[in-house]
């Protein structure tokens, strides 16, 4: 063992060693790491998330190749790839897929993080850095969207860049200045491509790097919420902690066979998923003289664009009345102190006046934009004692039920015509959604709840 040790480190690995640090690297994010030894399969997501992105990397790579920025020239190119292309198709589908892949990969590891309380304390950061990616992932989104140039595109593309004509004073020259013209046209495509393909892309790389060095400097959360650090053996060692190589690389690795028997199948039998990940508008060449007669983003975008159509003008006058009677209950009955116990009332009853001052579109931006960017706010607005959802109380749990079906339940308007109804449905869903964060640090600490074990508990399996 001492002379294998004496090769390594006078090899080839020894000289790398001794001028870039891969070992210790090595040693300090995988084979020396230690994780909870209770992770389950809601774990494998970060893991996926990975190798979504670098499908995407990959295939983005080679389809720029033969792609060309140019509106006259953009949506033949996309033919071309698919039709004369060696393998074109299949990259062209691996890209597409991959998108919708990665969204639901991301939905579902951050879903993880709101059961589990990974945001909390000392993981803020690691959070942060996520929902940043999240952000950065619905901006590398949008932009590739427009590249097929196809009606869909075109037009989807119009209707989003035009929500920022409605911010006020600066909203018509920012979407002048987005645009790079008065309407979506040539000089659209070309910033939007540069924007898809380089500069969006380094900085999710880096976002990605970022919180991985600060999950691992932290540690990573388990199912009970419990510090795994507070408890070493007398080498330092986590009790409750094991390498995460070799033992959740081989945990993975079957996560990711699953994971690729399903995006296969989807890429070879169902690439277009009903219309979902390629929508059939999106064959045909953008007209910018012709409009689809229902335009709606991909469908990862939904919740949000539901909650966008949602705000109407006879809407903002509920989210007013809703403002002063909030104001009204914490003047008469608040744990608020000092300060906080007048100005809080004194910013809702100015907000119920803006609502009706400015314009119901631009509340709608800010309700779609508002919606994502609450998620930064989570790790302060859980007042929770305990960090697992096991450990809360029953209620709490029917709560997250809720959100969850809501959420699913504004994706699916988001797909469809506007209409009475769905509007209803959308404002009521909007609310659940706002008031699930916005009354968190009402509700979170409400309720009995279970004492947390002082180890993790873990069933071999």
């Amino acid at each position: 063992m001492a002379g294998e040790k004496n090769i390594e480190t006078t090899g080839l690995l020894g000289w790398i060693d001794a001028r870039f640090p891969l070992t210790s690297t090595w040693k300090a994010h995988v084979s020396e790491y230690y994780a909870p030894k209770n992770f389950n399969f809601w774990y494998i997501f970060g893991s996926l998330a990975m190798l979504v992105l670098v499908i995407q990397i990959v295939t983005g790579i080679f389809l720029v190749m033969h792609y060309k920025p140019d509106a006259a020239k953009a949506f033949e190119s996309v033919e071309y790839i698919m039709r004369e292309v060696p393998g074109g198709w299949l990259i062209r589908y691996m890209h597409s897929t991959g998108a919708s892949m990665f969204f639901i990969v991301v939905y579902l590891h951050m879903l993880r993080g709101l059961f589990y309380g990974s945001y909390r304390k000392p993981r803020e950061l690691v959070w942060i850095f996520g929902v940043a990616i999240f952000l950065c992932l619905m901006a590398e989104a949008f932009f590739g969207y427009l590249l097929p140039w196809g009606q869909m595109s075109y037009w989807g593309a119009q209707v989003i860049v035009n929500l920022f004509a409605a911010i006020p004073l600066i909203g018509p020259d920012l979407a002048i200045w987005i645009r790079g013209d008065y309407v979506v046209s040539d000089a659209t495509l070309n910033r939007f491509f540069a924007l898809h393909v380089i500069a969006i892309p380094l900085v999710l790389i880096g976002l990605v790097v970022a919180h991985i060095v600060a999950l691992h400097e932290v540690g990573s959360n388990n199912p009970d919420g419990i510090e795994i650090k507070a408890k070493k053996d007398k080498n330092g060692v986590p009790l409750d902690g094991v390498p995460f190589h070799p033992y959740y690389t081989v945990h993975d690795i079957f996560g990711v066979a699953m994971f690729l028997i399903v995006f296969a199948a989807i890429v070879f039998f169902a690439p277009e998923m009903g219309g979902y990940f390629l929508e059939y508008n999106n064959f045909i060449p953008a007209d910018p003289l012709k409009t689809p007669a229902h335009i709606a983003p991909v469908w990862y975008f939904t919740p949000f664009y539901s909650m966008l159509r949602a705000i109407t003008d006879d809407y903002t006058w509920v989210l007013a009345g809703l403002s002063v009677l909030g104001a009204i209950g914490l003047l008469l009955r608040s744990n608020l102190r000092g300060v906080w116990r007048i100005a809080v009332p004194v910013v809702l009853v100015v907000l119920a006046v803006l609502l009706r001052v400015l314009d119901a579109k631009f509340w709608g931006v800010v309700a779609m934009g508002g919606a994502v960017v609450l998620l930064f706010f989570l790790p302060w607005l859980d007042h929770c004692p305990v960090r697992s959802i096991r450990y809360r109380p029953g209620w709490h749990k029917v709560l997250y039920g809720i959100f969850i079906i809501n959420f699913l339940i504004l994706g699916y308007l988001g797909t469809q015509p506007p209409s009475p109804v769905f509007n209803i449905m959308a404002q009521a869903g909007t609310l659940i959604y706002l008031g699930f964060f916005l009354l968190m640090p009402y509700w979170s600490c409400r309720g009995t709840f279970k004492p947390v074990p002082e180890r993790v508990t873990y069933k071999p399996h």
